[in-house]
């Protein structure tokens, strides 16, 4: 009785795992599939940039690093990957990385922008506004976040502050924020 009963549990089974248009269910922790160019997945740098959305740059920044691996390496996954890294606090590697990105493209103005905020957050207010300016102009000034990044670039530079380092107490540092509007465009935030 049981060697019949085999092809209708096995018919079952296939009809349980069967879409309604005739294709397979997939399991529920496969991976993504494959795009209709066959590269196989789908696109890191799209991964890592909502990734950077849902501020999980860490996870972004593994997302860059394979879309390196799958598509190479040009200036667009390189300023990817420095923003990551500005986001995660890693000041130095940001820069190099996103100065490697404009030596492969001098015109870049998303990585000239995420240089820029790198430069404010380390202090270096004045190359920051030099950078800042060039993205501006290789923008035409089209750019709302980058104007303000010029903005507040110029303001620090002329007002800076003085004080006596023995009269100087924890001040807190401005609170710069690094955030991604569109498709390679970044704005840096302050609460100023």
């Amino acid at each position: 009785m049981t060697l019949r009963l085999l092809p209708v549990l096995c018919l079952l089974f296939t009809a349980a795992c069967t879409l309604p248009g005739g294709g397979l269910r997939p399991a529920a922790n496969s991976a993504p599939p494959a795009d209709a160019g066959g590269k196989g997945g789908v696109d890191g740098l799209l991964v890592g940039h909502r990734l950077m959305e849902a501020n999980e740059p860490e996870l972004a920044l593994k997302a860059y690093y394979r879309a390196a691996a799958e598509t190479g390496i040009d200036a667009d996954v390189l300023s990817a990957i420095g923003s990551a890294n500005l986001a995660l606090g890693r000041l130095g590697q940001a820069e190099q990385v996103l100065r490697r990105a404009l030596e492969r493209d001098p015109g870049f103005v998303p990585a000239l922008n995420n240089l820029g905020c790198v430069l404010m957050e380390q202090g270096k207010i004045p190359e920051a506004r030099n950078v800042f300016q060039q993205a501006f102009a290789l923008d035409s000034g089209a750019s709302d976040s980058i104007r303000e990044n010029l903005r507040l670039a110029i303001a620090r530079m002329e007002n800076p502050v003085y004080s006596d380092p023995e009269e100087v107490q924890e001040q807190e540092a401005p609170n710069l924020k690094l955030v991604r509007r569109g498709h390679g465009e970044y704005v840096l935030l302050s609460a100023l």
